[in-house]
């Protein structure tokens, strides 16, 4: 999956928080994301602002479909509210290879 496809395939499942995320597709989402945010708050913090309120909810739901691929729940996205050991689960858990035996490495839902 490519940068390009990985935007495209986030904002069209913008309020998807069901099935699976490949990891190519969440870090190169993230990658974006980051970035964007980042160049935005050079410009403007208000264009950065709003920037993030447009991206907060596909990034969740990126972030849980996949947990979901690493086999996990949603629900352990809560574990980056605990300081430094919450952040080192999460991102432990989302670094992690997908569980399913047949996947193909960046192929979409």
């Amino acid at each position: 999956m490519e940068l390009g496809d990985a935007i495209r395939v986030c904002f069209s499942k913008y309020f998807d928080f069901e099935g699976e995320a490949s990891r190519p597709e969440f870090w190169w989402f993230f990658l974006f994301a980051g970035v964007v945010n980042f160049a935005l708050t050079i410009v403007s913090n208000k264009l950065s602002g709003l920037f993030s309120l447009v991206v907060f909810v596909p990034f969740l739901a990126v972030t849980v479909r996949r947990l979901h691929d690493a086999n996990r729940s949603g629900w352990w996205l809560l574990s980056g509210f605990v300081p430094v050991l919450g952040w080192i689960v999460l991102g432990f858990l989302l670094v992690r290879e997908g569980d399913r035996p047949n996947a193909i490495e960046g192929a979409a839902d």
